[in-house]
């Protein structure tokens, strides 16, 4: 039964249990504490780890039986929204709009995930063609890795939990979720749902904690594969940890979206907006860069600063609140900085206010300097940057410049600039005609250079999660 309670306690074996040690768990819009999350001893990450191996080595889940437990979870937390969305306001300091997306979104991922796993297989080698072999059948199975190990961030604790701990149920494999101390709970609400779904108890666990967990969790070879969403500096460790074990990795980025000439500015900036500003500017696709084609400027810089304005930030429970606080007072402060910093430096602030405890008012920079923090930086949060460029060349020059390729938007009814762009952008996601944060669940979704590798999206990542096995016999 989901509840939520002040204590995150660790999940092992389908119970609630104590750690070694607690830390306090932070209401972001309130900056006081509202509860605290238990972190495990080294001996809790070992037992746990060895119990889940011999529960997912004598597992025999059918292909249905998985999708059967996929599509009754995804049941389970749409029943259970409102419990969901109170947990999303006050440990990511979520509005009622982004948590409400939020869950419906994961919803939508464990659906994906459980047709996935009914769909899994392999596929028939073509023996026969090669000289010798007469008489020779084979044929490919996707066998399960073992252990996956989810490790999750704040930002999206329900959605990009679903998309790395659905496919890898969907796939036979046993789940050990690592989620952000900052947003504890979501993660246990969805370990629980998973067991009274019918999940066997020992095919999944939560352990709480920060880097020093992670580092025991990799010590153990039973886990075999790592899928992490967060810094790209924090997933060069793991990936150094994992070693020869497989990873999927979703990085950093600095997030572009170009407007072109021809662009449709009541299509483009409305859609902008919404992928500037939802969450607190706390995606990985959110747009920091509004690269807008000279001769247009001047209308985005008339049009686009109303749109900004009417995003009411504040208390997340106020329904009419669309940008809540960011994740932490510390956070919040760095980013007040980076503005004041673009202002000193040349920037012309055109939207934005004062800093009020962990929200930041929706900003809008333009003139900015390319070397100033919110011009080269991952800012996380609500600050939005306009550029102006002469052309679409520039743009992507700009774009593939930065060390990062994530995803990137293009506005432009000219098809073959169109082309040009998708072909041309360094990055893992091109949306024409949307902003670089137009994710759509089933959709392939992982980024190129120092934005990591491997891909999300139910179909991509089951397979990811799930080795070839070769079969072949001669009659």
């Amino acid at each position: 039964m989901l509840t939520y309670a002040q204590d995150a306690k660790l999940l092992i074996s389908g119970e609630l249990v104590d750690g070694a040690e607690t830390v306090p768990i932070f209401d972001k819009y309130r900056t006081s504490t509202c509860g605290v999350v238990h972190l495990p001893s080294r001996e809790q990450v070992r037992d746990v780890i060895h119990q889940m191996n011999a529960a997912q080595v004598g597992a025999r889940l059918t292909p249905h039986e998985r999708g059967v437990i996929l599509d009754r979870a995804a049941e389970l937390i749409e029943a259970r929204t409102e419990q969901l969305v109170d947990m999303l306001q006050r440990e990511a300091g979520f509005t009622r709009f982004d948590a409400m997306g939020e869950i419906g979104r994961c919803v939508e991922t464990f659906r994906l995930s459980a047709s996935e796993a009914r769909l899994l297989a392999g596929e028939v080698v073509p023996f026969g063609g090669a000289p010798g072999q007469k008489g020779r059948i084979g044929m490919t199975l996707r066998v399960p890795v073992g252990i996956v190990c989810a490790i999750t961030p704040f930002n999206a604790p329900l959605n990009t939990l679903a998309h790395k701990v659905a496919p890898a149920i969907a796939g036979g494999n046993a789940v050990l979720i690592k989620p952000s101390l900052h947003t504890p709970s979501p993660a246990n609400a969805m370990a629980e749902v998973l067991v009274e779904a019918g999940l066997p108890r020992n095919l999944i666990a939560v352990l709480h904690g920060g880097a020093e967990v992670v580092r025991r969790i990799a010590e153990e070879p039973l886990v075999k594969f790592f899928a992490f969403t967060g810094s790209t500096a924090v997933g060069a460790i793991i990936q150094q940890q994992a070693g020869l074990r497989r990873t999927q990795m979703e990085l950093g980025s600095i997030a572009c979206t170009y407007v072109a000439d021809d662009a449709d500015l009541k299509v483009a900036l409305p859609k902008v907006v919404n992928a500037a500003y939802r969450k607190a500017g706390q995606v990985c696709t959110s747009v920091q860069l509004l690269m807008v084609h000279a001769s247009r400027m001047a209308e985005v810089r008339e049009a686009l600063p109303p749109l900004v304005r009417a995003m009411e930030h504040g208390d997340p429970r106020d329904p009419k609140t669309r940008v809540g606080p960011v994740i932490s007072l510390e956070a919040a402060e760095r980013i007040e900085s980076w503005i004041e910093r673009a202002v000193a430096d040349g920037a012309e602030r055109l939207v934005g206010g004062p800093r009020v405890g962990a929200v930041v008012p929706p900003t809008l920079l333009a003139n900015i300097s390319p070397t100033t923090p919110v011009g080269c930086q991952e800012v996380f949060g609500p600050v939005m940057s306009l550029v102006e460029v002469a052309s679409l060349d520039e743009a992507v020059a700009r774009i593939n410049a930065t060390p990062y390729g994530l995803a990137a938007g293009v506005f432009t009814n000219r098809l073959d600039d169109a082309m040009r762009a998708a072909l041309a952008l360094q990055v893992g996601n091109v949306f024409i005609n949307e902003a670089s944060s137009a994710r759509v669940d089933l959709m392939p979704y992982g980024g190129s250079k120092d934005s990591g590798f491997g891909r999300e999206g139910p179909r991509y990542a089951v397979r990811e999660m799930t080795e070839e096995r070769l079969v072949s016999w001669t009659v």
